[in-house]
């Protein structure tokens, strides 16, 4: 595929994006560039080669969701800046 100023001008348009004819130079360079790379990893051989899905073989190891402890009220508490007997006291976010 060859990148021309019509496609720069369709890619700019589909993208609402406007720029000036030097820009239009330089991404109709640059593109092309990332299209030229895409077409020399094509001819890389990878007859043999299955596809990778994760990097590594190591998967996720799910464990139970056990209670491992708590904390008493007054634990939790402790170190609270406003609090009014058994709970945390908070500033008012909704103003109705």
């Amino acid at each position: 595929m060859e990148i021309n100023m019509a496609t720069i001008d369709k890619l700019s348009a589909l993208s609402k994006l406007e720029f000036g004819e030097q820009e239009k130079l330089n991404l109709q360079i640059e593109l092309q560039k990332m299209l030229d790379f895409v077409k020399k990893l094509n001819e890389v051989d990878t007859e043999g080669v299955e596809p990778l899905m994760h990097i590594s073989n190591q998967y996720d190891v799910f464990r139970k969701d056990e209670i491992a402890g708590d904390f008493s009220v007054k634990q939790a508490l402790n170190n609270a800046n406003n609090k009014n007997g058994q709970f945390f006291l908070v500033p008012k976010v909704i103003n109705k």
